[in-house]
């Protein structure tokens, strides 16, 4: 069985590099040709420890990563499987981790992943039972499952980062989830693309600050025109190319050859200051046609690894009005993080309501409190009849209807993401925090809308409390209580909060690391 990544990337001695691979939409014909013709060379070339296959990227369906990564796998190249919530529900993707294990395929980056994209009929139903998170957790328990039935290996988990946000809450959201997400048992970190410098040095500095031990890859990209444009629209989620660097990249195309070697050396020169920052390895992507530019970028790195610190300046591109976590610059050590530095940005009415539900919360929805034991009493006679049941309906829904715009998922968790329903907030319904996708502190898929958890950040920061984006593992939500009162099974010991399975006890028993405020 191959291991090749994972030995490779637990070795402080090797420098990683993997290769990211796009199947196209068919089963057959070119783009598979292309993909196994990449996979081949990048086998006989000796220096790619692994190639990762996507899931699905933007939402749209393409040949499915299981098929085409076997395929790959059979060859001897070791491959990462990409993992992502939007189009199963928790019962497929467990029978999916089940197929994967059963073909020794075991490494796996773990990703909430895009929004739905256009399919079939047209836009396709989004999913997002778990999350990126919580499928760490479950993989961690399928893992126990295989080891008990005699089987050493089980999945080697990793996740993904987007260090590249604009404002202070977005920021601290991904390295609030990014530490979940180790504790949760992510063994390895991929970055989302970016070219800042001062943001991939930012994120060693928040590892180190929080005692996070695990080997992170930079994301590399061969940029041409029509990726840059792209992704400067915001049509990647989480990338980020500005427009000083879409214009440096368009003035290099207009002679193509000229720009084929200006997207070689750049991406030869982020490798070199990702390695010389302490990147564990890089993680290359834009390869679409044959593995050669691959060589290219590999071969110049390794005569130019030593001048990094020449190149920092080359990724000096900062965003309008940009937040950093610390003040110096690479390759300078970090030290005190800005964190809590600024106001956040929350209107009088953002502030008021949280105020009120959060003392609301501690009165009438907390198991220590003085009067839960008479809670307890009450909400076992309201559900014995009609009556009461009536009443509370009528009491509960309206008001958070109003309020929250609760969708009456009956194991409410608005208390997780600040006292917003991450139900009817957010499009992927996410409970342990920020996806990479939102831009300037607005929605991913609504970009009229702020992100929730954005707006979670600035209410938590507003009182000093930001530090409870990261307050232990929030289980997944409960679908047996749907349409059913959730301040009943609350008290009654029916939600996430008290209910007995394993993955609810692995949630609480993930302890977070977050010291970064």
């Amino acid at each position: 069985m191959l291991r090749v990544f994972q030995t490779d990337i637990l070795d402080p001695e090797q420098f990683v590099v993997t290769l990211e691979l796009v199947p196209g939409r068919e089963s057959t014909g070119r783009s598979v040709d292309t993909v196994m013709g990449i996979a081949k060379d990048a086998f006989a070339d000796g220096r790619i420890s692994a190639v990762s296959i996507t899931d699905n990227p933007g939402g749209n369906p393409s040949l499915s990563p299981d098929a085409i990564g076997y395929r790959i796998f059979s060859l001897g190249m070791d491959t990462i499987v990409h993992f992502t919530c939007r189009d199963m529900n928790r019962v497929g993707m467990e029978s999916r981790a089940l197929q994967l294990a059963m073909i020794g395929m075991k490494n796996i980056l773990a990703l909430t992943g895009d929004y739905a994209g256009q399919g079939f009929g047209g836009q396709g139903a989004p999913v997002f039972d778990l999350d990126s998170v919580t499928v760490q957790i479950m993989l961690e328990l399928i893992s126990e499952r295989i080891n008990a039935a005699g089987d050493p290996d089980g999945f080697f988990t990793g996740c993904a980062v987007s260090p590249f946000k604009r404002t202070e809450g977005e920021t601290y959201a991904q390295y609030a989830k990014l530490s979940r997400k180790v504790a949760a048992g992510a063994r390895f970190v991929i970055t989302q693309l970016g070219y800042d410098a001062r943001k991939f040095h930012e994120l060693m500095g928040i590892q180190k600050r929080m005692d996070l031990q695990v080997p992170t890859l930079g994301s590399v990209y061969v940029l041409t025109p029509g990726a840059a444009r792209i992704m400067n629209r915001g049509r990647v989620p989480g990338a980020v190319v500005s427009d000083k660097l879409l214009h440096a990249v368009e003035k290099e195309w207009k002679d193509k050859k000229a720009g084929r070697t200006a997207a070689v050396e750049r991406a030869a020169r982020l490798g070199a200051v990702l390695k010389g920052l302490g990147y564990r390895g890089i993680h290359i992507g834009g390869i679409h046609k044959d593995f050669s530019t691959v060589g290219r970028i590999l071969d110049r790195m390794a005569a130019i690894e030593d001048d990094w610190q020449e190149f920092i300046g080359d990724f000096d591109d900062p965003q309008p009005g940009g937040f950093y976590a610390f003040r110096e610059k690479p390759p300078t050590a970090v030290t005190t993080t800005t964190f809590g530095k600024r106001r956040p940005p929350i209107s009088g009415m953002d502030r008021a309501l949280y105020a009120v539900m959060s003392r609301s919360h501690d009165v009438f929805f907390n198991l220590e409190a003085p009067l839960a034991p008479l809670f307890r009493t009450v909400s076992q006679r309201m559900q014995q009849g009609i009556w009461g049941r009536l009443f509370l309906h009528l009491a509960e829904h309206p008001a958070k209807r109003v309020l929250l715009g609760c969708r009456q998922c009956g194991d409410c968790a608005i208390q997780h993401v600040g006292f917003l329903c991450p139900e009817s907030k957010c499009p992927k319904h996410l409970r342990n925090g920020a996806c990479g996708g939102s831009h300037n502190g607005m929605c991913e898929v609504n970009p009229e809308r702020q992100c929730v958890w954005f707006r979670a950040h600035n209410r938590w920061a507003s009182v000093g409390k930001a530090p409870e984006m990261c307050d232990g593992c929030v289980p997944p939500r409960m679908w047996e209580l749907d349409r059913t009162s959730s301040w009943l099974n609350y008290h009654l010991g029916r939600d996430h909060h008290s209910a007995g399975s394993e993955i609810t006890r692995l949630c609480r028993e993930t302890t977070c690391r977050l010291m970064i405020g």
